[in-house]
């Protein structure tokens, strides 16, 4: 894995907007002043197999380094000196090793101890950037997905437990920028029946001195991708506790969350530092379906769901 393979938005300049020279060197003006001050980034690597949900988040703030690991159980909030995150060919942090080829475990921390390793194969990256012509733009958080779907070979052990992912399914995904939107909801699934992945998640923005509220997805089905996204004139038409619905043009997608779970503490970026907490529920049950033209393209339900809800 290398730097490009590991980087939040790569530019898809084919498929984007001609900006104005005066708005280009506001925006970079303004990025540039948010690179040098307060920021972070983290990579999200989920990993399923029936009943079994790992996800692990690693990167680094202004506060230091850090790997959150998430079962169906409970979570755990590890944190290092900044120095001992190191970001080249792979991820590396504490004796563990993070790639999308794979990862390498080594955690010995208070009540946690986890090790082993999982190898991934048949990566499903998206075509071009999900952040669209918003990448350009000073953004509080930027997102990128790295992996929709792949499949996992290899063991872990967690606390003395054995867990075979051997046929599992994982998926990879990246944050960067100061902080986590105020408010959000944001959904990941791939355990379906069918060759179906979902990424969706709806925010409310700060830009300038304003706000809005915005909507990036991904649904990959049996080789084809669909990406609804603000950008592309996608509306967030239902959005609670319960439900999720982003339409747009001729395409929609309900997702409904059948039993809405509090979910385990997280740490969260605020202005660069690690300070805020959020819940994640890494695997609970939800139905999805997607639409074109009225017509049923896609609908199931998983027992494993991850989700973020944030008022």
């Amino acid at each position: 894995m290398s730097m490009d393979d590991l980087r939040i938005g790569a530019p898809v300049f084919s498929q984007l907007p001609r900006v104005p020279r005066r708005l280009k060197s506001i925006c970079w003006t303004a990025k540039r002043g948010l690179i040098l001050s307060r920021h972070f980034e983290g990579w999200y690597f989920k990993h399923q197999k029936g009943q079994d949900t790992l996800s692990l988040i690693v990167g680094r703030a202004d506060d230091g380094a850090f790997i959150q690991v998430v079962t169906q159980e409970t979570s755990y909030r590890l944190k290092y000196p900044a120095e001992e995150y190191h970001k080249d060919k792979t991820i590396k942090l504490a004796g563990s090793e993070f790639s999308r080829n794979g990862i390498r475990l080594s955690i010995h921390h208070n009540d946690l101890v986890l090790t082993g390793h999982l190898d991934y194969d048949h990566l499903t990256p998206i075509r071009g950037d999900i952040m669209g012509p918003f990448r350009f733009l000073p953004m509080q958080c930027k997102h990128t997905v790295i992996s929709m779907n792949h499949t996992l070979t290899g063991k872990i052990f967690l606390n003395g437990k054995e867990i075979d992912y051997t046929g599992g399914k994982g998926y990879i995904e990246g944050d960067s920028g100061r902080s986590f939107p105020k408010s959000y909801t944001w959904v990941q699934c791939n355990d379906f029946a069918e060759n179906c992945s979902v990424m969706a998640s709806a925010a409310r923005i700060p830009f300038a001195c304003v706000w809005f509220w915005g909507c990036i997805c991904v649904v990959c089905l049996d080789g084809a991708e669909y990406l609804l996204a603000t950008y592309r004139g996608a509306k967030i038409k239902r959005r609670d506790e319960k439900q999720l619905v982003l339409v747009q043009k001729d395409l929609s997608l309900q997702i409904r969350f059948l039993q809405p779970n509090p979910g385990h503490l997280l740490d969260a970026p605020n202005k660069g530092k690690m300070e805020r907490s959020v819940r994640e529920t890494p695997g609970a049950p939800a139905y999805f379906e997607f639409r074109q033209d009225n017509r049923v393209l896609f609908q199931g339900e998983s027992r494993f769901a991850s989700y973020e809800y944030l008022i």
